[in-house]
């Protein structure tokens, strides 16, 4: 066996062999219609470490038979890339896999465009950082970009697998006896980045001894000390999983930013930034809505900045997000409102639409009233002008009933107030 490191030796020697990433190389995704087209155009993967980027970029030009090298944007020189371009010249085309491509210096840049533009480079460059804030637009706009998600942990759980039971370049040939618990501690305790999982199984194989029966038993402690990570009670499928996400929601909604960021904690233990991500948004709208019109994309912005982070810096962002969103104001009138509107729908309450605000962008369209009497709001004083909008069946109907519980919704009532009492 190589002596190279474990995650090193397993990487897929083609793209049926990549793990996650099924948006891209699944059935008809891009990547795999490139493969099939035996067409490789210059890219961007970019996405979270650990996801596979090097290796899919391996694996992209192992699966169509090309020659590449693998070069480093921050410690390769500029000779180093001319020294590609000459084997490039010699065999006619030629991959460049470019690690930190986000580091490329001008005068690198300036050497390799001329030769992406005429193809004789295929660029696959590999990055954490996002490459619309990171990557000079000159190179930007010479390739695709393609994001890569963080790994599940049952993808995680696959790859392991796979490690155990590989005997070529895995532990296929040795006597390893892995617990449910540690290969589940080894897949979630790595949130999503496969190279640690891997790392942290080859330190549990290489540093634990064999039985009097030649068997290395691979425990849940040993699992623990080896990915430096305490086991934590959370069943991400089971009902205490949803106990917690359903605890995290209530006590924000409560403003008890305390028992909101005790949740927080323990789903962040649990490595389940998914669920963390999608619950902040929802209650951002859900439970504070207009009386903070902010927190909505500001909460958006922090769960972007964490899915781009990983743990642990990831938890920073998020921090900041669940403490404003414990201790802003709250409103549920806006979504109240479109419920009581969706209620009235599905109980067939809607009403023809007055004639005055149907289209009235065709030829013949005023012979038969579509658009007449419209008035148009920008023309009177402070943009509004009486007139009616609900059908007539529906026209007195109020479905937004306001709060006064913040400064943003106390000025909505008021002009919702003074529109009423005109009407």
């Amino acid at each position: 066996m190589s002596h190279q490191p474990l995650a090193y030796r397993m990487r897929p020697k083609d793209i049926n062999g990549i793990i996650g990433q099924d948006h891209l190389v699944g059935e008809n995704k891009v990547i795999r219609r490139m493969v099939k087209a035996n067409q490789l155009a210059s890219m961007i993967l970019f996405g979270p470490p650990g996801t596979g980027k090097t290796s899919m970029a391996e694996a992209l030009a192992k699966s169509l038979n090309l020659p590449y090298r693998e070069l480093n944007a921050v410690i390769d020189k500029k000779k180093d890339m001319e020294i590609v371009v000459e084997e490039a010249k010699m065999s006619g085309s030629m991959v460049l896999i470019l690690d930190e491509v986000h580091r490329l210096d001008k005068a690198k840049q300036d050497f390799l465009l001329p030769h992406l533009e005429n193809n004789l480079l295929t660029m696959i460059g590999c990055t954490t950082s996002n490459p619309y804030h990171s990557i000079n637009p000159a190179i930007r706009s010479r390739t695709h970009l393609f994001e890569l998600n963080a790994l599940k942990p049952n993808d995680v759980a696959i790859a392991l697998k796979r490690a155990l039971e590989d005997k070529d370049e895995g532990y296929g040939n040795e006597n390893i006896l892995i617990s449910n618990d540690a290969l589940d501690h080894f897949s979630h305790s790595a949130n999503g980045d496969l190279r640690a999982a891997l790392n942290g199984l080859e330190l549990a194989v290489s540093s634990t001894p064999a039985n009097h029966k030649e068997e290395k038993k691979i425990t849940l402690e040993i699992a623990e000390e080896c990915m430096q990570k305490k086991s934590f009670s959370h069943d991400k499928g089971g009902d205490a999983h949803y106990d917690v996400l359903s605890a995290f929601q209530k006590s924000i909604r409560g403003s008890d930013v305390n028992a909101s960021l005790h949740y927080l904690a323990r789903l962040i233990e649990a490595g389940d930034l998914e669920s963390i991500a999608r619950r902040l948004v929802v209650i951002a709208y859900e439970d504070i809505g207009i009386a903070n019109p902010q927190a909505g994309p500001r909460a958006l912005a922090a769960v972007q900045a964490a899915e781009r982070l990983g743990f642990p810096e990831g938890r920073i962002p998020l921090a900041v997000a669940v403490t404003e969103l414990a201790l802003s104001p709250k409103s549920n009138s806006a979504y109240s409102a479109l419920d009581s509107a969706l209620a009235d729908i599905k109980k067939g309450n809607i009403g023809d639409i007055p004639n005055h605000l149907k289209d009235a962008h065709y030829s013949g369209a005023k012979e038969i009233g579509r658009g007449v009497g419209y008035k148009y709001p920008h023309n009177y004083d402070n943009g509004w002008v009486k007139q009616q909008y609900l059908p007539d069946n529906l026209k007195r109907k109020k479905y937004y009933q306001p709060n006064e519980n913040s400064k943003f919704e106390r000025a909505f009532k008021q002009v919702y107030d003074n529109i009423n009492s005109q009407n």
